[in-house]
Order: C-alpha cells, then sequence, then structure tokens
C-alpha cells in the first residue's frame, strides 16, 4: 500500500474457487452472505481523543479515528445496503492495487446503514477488529457482519496514518504518513491506545452518550444492547499481534485471537490469564515461530493453536474473495493467487475461519459448551489442532 502522506478531499475465479456468489454486473465483485440467524445493521462513526495527540503527524492534531460498528438489525427493508469501501478510499484502494479503471465494482456489504438493533438478540457482546498493516478495516467485513449475524457487536477500527486509505466525512481521505520502517512495536502502541479508546467510547454509548463528531444518528436500541462485561478482539497479521498488547493493556478484553500474525515485543513473555486462539495457515504454528512458542508458554487460561491447510496469510482478509473472483484486475498470475491464498477454496475458507471464530467467542464469551474446539472434527478436516 501507498504510504505517502497525504489528504484528499473526493466528492474470472481460479480453479479451485468455489463461487462467492452471483454477480450483477461484469466486474461486480461479492463477499459471501452471512450465516447467522439475524440480519446485520452497520453504522461508521467519527471519534476524536483531544487528549492525545495523533502519532503519526508532525502537527499536533488529535488523534481521530473512523470505526464501524456491525451488529444484529431488524426493519432492514428501509435502510440501504453500506458499500464495502466509501468512494474516495474505494477510488484509492483500487488506484493503489493498481486496478485497471471500469474494470471491477468492489462490493457492497450485507449491512443496512444505521437499521434498528434487534432486541431479540438480547445483550450483544462486543468484538473488537484491528486489521493488517498497510491495510484498512474494510478487509475484515467478511468476518464482521457473519459474527454479526450471529449476534455479536463487532468493531472495526482503521488506524489513522497507519491504515492505507481512511475516509472521514464530506469525502475527507487520510492516507498513511506512518513512515515505512517504523518498528511494529511502535506500531502496536499506537494501535493499543486507539483501541482503549474506543472502548472508551461504546462504554460512553453504553451510558447514553453520542460520542460521534459528526452527531450520526445512532441506531436505535444500540446503548441499550452493548454488553460491556463480554469483551473479545481477533485481528489478522498484525492486527493480530495487537491483540494480546491490547489485553495485558486492557482487562476488559477478556478473550483473544490472532489470525496468522507474528507477534512482537514484552507483551510475548508476561502472563496472560485469559482465553487466547491461534489460528494460522497451513505451515505457520507455535514450531515453526519462535514468537507464538514464546506467547503460548505465557497463556495460562483456555488455549487453542489451530491450523488451516491450504492457506496462506492474505486468506484470512477479504483479499480471499476479492482476488479470486478477479486476479486479472488485481495482477495476481495463478502462481501469485497460490502465493497470497493459497489453495483452499475461498468459500470453504471463509466458512471454517466464521465457524471457528464463532466457536472460540461463544465458549468464552458466552459460556457456550463448544465441542468442536475439543479436538479434530471429521466435518473440517482442513483444521489441525497443533499439539
Amino acid at each position: 500500500m501507498p504510504a505517502s502522506a497525504a489528504t484528499k478531499t473526493a466528492g474470472t475465479p481460479t480453479p479451485n474457487a468455489a463461487p462467492l456468489g452471483t454477480t450483477g454486473a461484469p466486474g461486480k465483485l461479492t463477499l459471501p452472505a452471512p450465516t447467522g440467524h439475524y440480519r446485520v445493521g452497520t453504522v461508521d462513526l467519527h471519534l476524536r481523543d483531544p487528549r492525545r495527540k495523533d502519532p503519526w503527524l508532525p502537527s499536533p492534531r488529535p488523534r481521530e479515528l473512523m470505526v464501524t460498528l456491525w451488529y444484529p438489525a431488524t426493519h432492514t427493508a428501509h435502510h440501504p445496503v453500506a458499500p464495502w469501501l466509501q468512494p474516495a478510499a474505494a477510488a484509492h484502494f483500487l488506484a493503489s492495487h493498481q486496478v485497471p479503471p471500469n474494470t471491477v465494482t468492489l462490493p457492497t456489504t450485507a449491512g443496512h446503514t444505521r437499521a434498528p438493533v434487534d432486541h431479540k438478540a438480547g445483550k450483544l457482546p462486543v468484538l473488537l477488529y484491528s486489521t493488517g498493516r498497510g491495510s484498512d478495516r474494510a478487509t475484515g467485513t467478511a468476518l464482521a457482519e457473519d459474527l454479526a449475524s450471529r449476534g455479536y457487536l463487532v468493531v472495526t477500527l482503521d488506524d489513522t496514518h497507519d491504515d492505507s486509505e481512511v475516509q472521514f466525512s464530506g469525502g475527507r481521505l487520510e492516507l498513511s504518513t506512518m513512515p515505512p520502517n517504523t518498528p511494529a512495536s511502535r506500531v502496536i502502541a499506537a494501535r493499543v491506545a486507539d483501541t482503549r479508546f474506543v472502548i472508551d467510547q461504546l462504554n460512553a454509548i453504553a451510558h447514553g452518550h453520542n460520542p460521534d463528531v459528526d452527531h450520526t444518528h445512532l441506531p436505535y436500541g444500540l446503548s441499550h444492547a452493548i454488553d460491556m462485561k463480554r469483551i473479545g478482539m481477533f485481528g489478522p497479521s498484525l492486527g493480530g499481534a495487537v491483540v494480546p498488547a491490547a489485553m495485558q493493556a486492557d482487562s476488559r478484553i477478556h478473550a483473544g485471537a490472532d489470525l496468522d500474525g507474528q507477534f512482537f515485543g514484552p507483551e510475548t513473555t508476561r502472563d496472560l490469564r485469559r482465553p487466547f486462539l491461534l489460528f494460522s495457515r497451513h505451515n505457520h504454528d507455535r514450531n515453526t515461530d519462535p514468537s507464538w512458542a514464546t506467547l503460548w508458554k505465557h497463556l495460562h487460561g483456555d488455549k487453542f493453536d489451530l491450523r488451516l491447510r491450504g492457506a496462506q496469510h492474505l486468506t484470512f482478509l477479504d483479499y480471499e474473495a476479492l482476488f479470486s473472483q478477479a486476479p486479472g484486475a488485481f495482477k495476481q498470475s495463478p502462481a501469485q493467487l497460490v502465493r497470497s491464498l493459497g489453495t483452499i477454496a475461498p468459500d470453504r475458507a471463509f466458512e471454517i475461519q466464521r465457524t471457528y471464530l464463532a466457536a472460540f467467542f461463544d465458549k468464552e464469551l458466552r459460556h457456550h459448551h463448544e465441542r468442536l474446539l475439543n479436538g479434530p472434527s471429521r466435518h473440517y478436516p482442513e483444521v489441525s489442532f497443533v499439539r
């Protein structure tokens, strides 16, 4: 992803791929439909922390963030579905991937903008999502909206000037200004501070306040639905590395999951007495990654090390859908596609990730008995339990 400093204002499947859905027009990309019982609502929030300076800008501007909330919704018919990325961010995303103009259309999501919260879902456990380095919060949409359809409030975070593009109200586009050789430990520290701030804002919403800078109308029923006593966190790549650091810094996060991310910093050598899931590509586990082995020794709650056969690093992001549907547009040769996404069929990859993430958080936050986590399953032979 480009890392230049900027602020702007902007008014064919692979042989192994299972189809992700029908396309409404040539070049229209899709995401797999959510699998839970609930329809999905979504809202973007613009947050500002006046107590903290943006760590990636030379000027003393307060830290600003964009987050998206995904939740079980009702009465969705009169609420339009949200795009995968807002227009200015979408244009930058495609340009940064050198996608030729007018060749693909990015997906719409399953989320209905500001639809009322479905009260039948009861109190909603909260799941925070931190994305990979140089990416943005949209790349976790397929997992976020599925978990929302299962009765979670999922909050996907953009870390401004760290992520490749973040669009604010009025079309203002903030790009990455973080120096390319910035140590991972410094990036993680900034993201941990962002995460703690976002949890504080969720707590404000739960107490009837609206922290949105632009006074965006919050979905009806949201404040009463947030369960601040049940919070989890997950993320792919560097976003996964943020999770144990955030858990060490904030005891409100009760369970965490890392999707194929290497760990950095002292958090790997500190005891953590809360549940943790390691979920990795086919050749990555604690036997091949010393940072995983070190963290594993210091995990003293429920802990799982799962490996997904046929997966690669980008399998755990929405790139699994985008690249596999339009490899030519994204400059992915067949060999590059295998290196990026592996050999597992995209639909199957999403099904397995969604199933095991939900099983983990259902067990740890909802206290459901999840037999799936007891060991290998004949229904999911691609998943190995690393012993």
